[in-house]
C-alpha cells in the first residue's frame, strides 16, 4: 500500500497531503490580514512554497490551482504577484472565483496540486 504523508495534520486539515508523488496544499490564506490583496498574495505564495519545499517539489510542478477573492474586482491585482511569482511557461490549469471566505479580512484563499 502506498504511503500518505500528511503535514501539521490538525483534526479538521492537514497544511498538505502527499501521495503518489503528488502534494495537495490546503486552502492558504494570508497571515498577516493588514494588506491589501497584493500583499496578501504575496504572503500565500511564501507559504505555499514552503508546503512544497517541506516536500520536496516546488512551482515549476504545478498541475492545478484553485484560487478564491472575496472580490472578483481584484483579480488583475492579485494576477499581478501571481503571474510574477510563477515560472515563464509554468501555468497551471486554475480557477478563480469570488467567494464568501471563512474570515472577512480574507481576501484571497489559494489551493494547489503540483508533483514532485
Amino acid at each position: 500500500m502506498s504511503r500518505i504523508i500528511r503535514t501539521d495534520a490538525s483534526p479538521i486539515l492537514a497544511k498538505a497531503v502527499e501521495y503518489h508523488g503528488f502534494v495537495y496544499t490546503m486552502g492558504v490564506v494570508a497571515r498577516n490580514l493588514d494588506g491589501d490583496v497584493k500583499a496578501q498574495t504575496k504572503d500565500v505564495l511564501e507559504q505555499i512554497d514552503e508546503l512544497l519545499e517541506t516536500h520536496g517539489t516546488d512551482n515549476t510542478r504545478l498541475l492545478q490551482a484553485h484560487i478564491w477573492l472575496k472580490d472578483i474586482a481584484d483579480r488583475g491585482a492579485m494576477n499581478e504577484v501571481w503571474t510574477a511569482w510563477l515560472p515563464e511557461g509554468g501555468a497551471p490549469a486554475r480557477a478563480c472565483v469570488q467567494s464568501v471566505l471563512a474570515d472577512p479580512r480574507y481576501l484571497v484563499e489559494i489551493m494547489i496540486t503540483a508533483c514532485r
